[in-house]
């Protein structure tokens, strides 16, 4: 059992790492289960990815101060798998820290997030690194297609991703990301986990993992298992349902973005193009993801005008 609860990353990193300084003891994958108040659903995304057949990968567990029943929960588990890393966070820090803090304690190849509330197929850690073991370095992610249920676990519906991205530009690929992107599934996929951190991370703004996306495409292609191994919850107390407007999931991804006025598009045309300024990609390419980006938003640049403006006014009347 490995309990992880102190407050200093750099303390917790010391312990992690301190029985990982061979290479040949990190596991294949690492999945990294960010949660908060997760205790309806929590046993049952546990269960289902304790039961996978492909078993070499570790499970870092981030709580983020939870009050609920969760920290007894991931105890409980953490003492019966010697898999599962637990960690717990002094306060709530937002959804962008804790998501981004499970990756930074990674140290498998490959790396996968998974939600609290979602439930996983046995097959489907074997399938997606079956896929990624055999495929180019141009593939940057692997993912199954996604059934959605509701809180009962009953089957709602087969969800066509659209993100089978099989084009070697990169300025094709953004621009499917662009065009066809809608429930942001694919980032629950695996991909190498050098690969990921060579991305901004998720940022702490609405529709970030959006953007994290479609940087993992400026760096290579998405294959998808074509299996649904997929199970994505849809329920009242998701981040979506529960936070109905842009400040309410602001705030969900960063608690210091309570109060502050969202500019959703705004925002994410901006955090593109940061986001192709970073990319390890060629200067033509790059040129080439600036005009796709820019075609894309540029036409919407009235509802853009219009967020600014009730941003300032907003602004204004606090003042």
């Amino acid at each position: 059992m490995k309990l992880l609860e102190k407050s200093g990353i750099s303390e917790m990193f010391a312990e992690i790492w301190s029985n990982r300084e061979d290479n040949a003891m990190a596991p294949r994958v690492s999945i990294g289960l960010p949660v908060y108040n997760g205790e309806r659903y929590l046993e049952k995304a546990l269960g289902s990815l304790l039961n996978q057949d492909f078993e070499d990968f570790e499970l870092i567990l981030s709580d983020n101060a939870s009050t609920d029943r969760t920290a007894e929960i991931c105890k409980d588990y953490a003492a019966r798998d010697r898999r599962i890393v637990y960690h717990r966070n002094e306060r709530n820090m937002g959804a962008t820290h804790n998501y981004n803090l499970v990756l930074q304690m990674a140290s498998g190849y490959y790396f996968k997030w998974a939600a609290h509330d979602d439930m996983y197929a046995p097959t489907y850690l074997s399938r997606c690194v079956e896929v990624l073991d055999e495929a180019p370095p141009s593939v940057a992610l692997c993912y199954p297609r996604t059934i959605l249920i509701d809180e009962y676990d009953a089957k709602l519906d087969l969800y066509d991703d659209r993100m089978e991205i099989r084009l070697a530009r990169p300025h094709h690929r953004l621009r499917h990301v662009l065009q066809n992107l809608r429930m942001c599934n694919a980032v629950f996929g695996v991909t190498r986990t050098s690969t990921m951190r060579a991305t901004r991370l998720l940022g702490n703004y609405v529709s970030a993992d959006m953007v994290l996306l479609a940087e993992l495409a400026l760096q290579g292609e998405f294959w998808q298992v074509p299996d649904p191994l997929f199970f994505r919850r849809r329920h009242p107390n998701s981040s979506c349902e529960a936070n109905r407007t842009p400040e309410e999931v602001a705030a969900w991804f960063d608690p210091r973005n309570h109060g502050r006025a969202v500019a959703r598009m705004t925002r994410l045309f901006w955090e593109h193009l940061k986001g192709i300024r970073s990319a390890p990609i060629g200067r033509i390419d790059r040129y080439r993801c600036y005009w796709v980006a820019m075609s894309h938003w540029l036409p919407r640049w009235r509802a853009m005008g219009g967020e600014v403006k009730r941003a300032v006014k907003l602004r204004l009347g606090r003042l």
